[in-house]
């Protein structure tokens, strides 16, 4: 029982040090959680393979390029088992002639207490549609194979 409210612990340390690495805004610490060969979907259909590609994907927002950007973590579900967390939160962001914000979910996948996979979902006024012809897992899904 105790070591399973360790790992319980554990993974929700994880996930909440990650978060705040973001607000932070530490590339380098964000990316200390990554495995080398980490998968990052973006909410726009995106997807990066390995570290080079993910922290290529988080330059602008390190930049400043979207002004100052913060992540409020709402709710948490923990499968400690399989390591993983959906973490849902309200992002904002801070320009000198705006602020706004949306909100999303990120589904985090930890192993070995490195972030292989990290699927982000966002609340959107236009979802992104993937046209058969153009994603195989789109296809593999109407198939039947997903």
């Amino acid at each position: 029982m105790a070591d399973d409210v360790n790992a319980r612990a554990e993974l929700k340390i994880l996930v909440i040090d990650f978060t705040e690495a973001f607000n932070r805004e530490n590339i380098d610490e964000v990316m200390s959680y990554f495995a080398d060969d980490a998968v990052y979907d973006e909410f726009n259909a995106v997807r990066h393979e390995g570290t080079d590609a993910i922290r290529a994907a988080f330059v602008p927002q390190f930049r400043g390029d979207y002004g100052k950007m913060r992540f409020h973590t709402e709710d948490m579900f923990l499968d400690v088992p399989a390591g993983k967390a959906l973490i849902r939160w309200l992002l904002t962001f801070e320009e000198a002639e705006r602020a706004a914000g949306w909100r999303g979910l990120d589904i985090l996948h930890f192993s070995n207490g490195k972030l292989i996979e990290k699927h982000t979902y966002a609340k959107a006024k236009t979802p992104v549609v993937n046209k058969a012809a153009d994603s195989e897992r789109v296809r593999q899904a109407i198939a039947g194979g997903y």
